[in-house]
């Protein structure tokens, strides 16, 4: 097991890693809105914060090679289930020919009072 760390992606708010590398496959802790460049989240709309989620998605899978194809389980967790159609239009876009397993839940909340955050799979070429 070895973790994955980059500055493409906000670092950890708690005693975790970014991903962990194991058995071919990374796992990627929940991935918050934080703009890595400040450490904030600017980000106000469900939308702006889900293609900023994305980027930092982006950018971790980066950090080893990879690429949003190589995403095999996501799993989306809002403040509110409202936002389901506009966190799925933007997630959609990122996932227009690859389509990844996916679970999405409504949760009581989301730490830093973000709205969205995603935490994936990915498999090693």
């Amino acid at each position: 097991m070895k973790p994955v760390e980059t500055t493409k992606a906000p670092a950890a708010v708690g005693p975790y890693s970014q991903a962990v590398l194991s058995n071919g496959q990374i796992y990627c802790s929940g991935m918050l809105p934080i703009n890595p460049e400040n450490g904030e989240i600017t980000a106000t709309t469900v939308e702006e914060q889900t293609k900023q989620v994305m980027e930092n998605i982006i950018g971790l899978l980066k950090e080893v090679d990879l690429s949003l194809d190589d995403v095999v389980k996501t799993t989306i967790f809002l403040d509110s289930i409202e936002s389901f159609q506009q966190v799925n239009e933007v997630y959609g876009h990122y996932f227009s020919n690859h389509k990844p397993a996916r679970s999405c839940v409504e949760v009581a909340a989301i730490p830093k009072g973000a709205l969205v955050e995603i935490e994936f799979i990915a498999q090693l070429n």
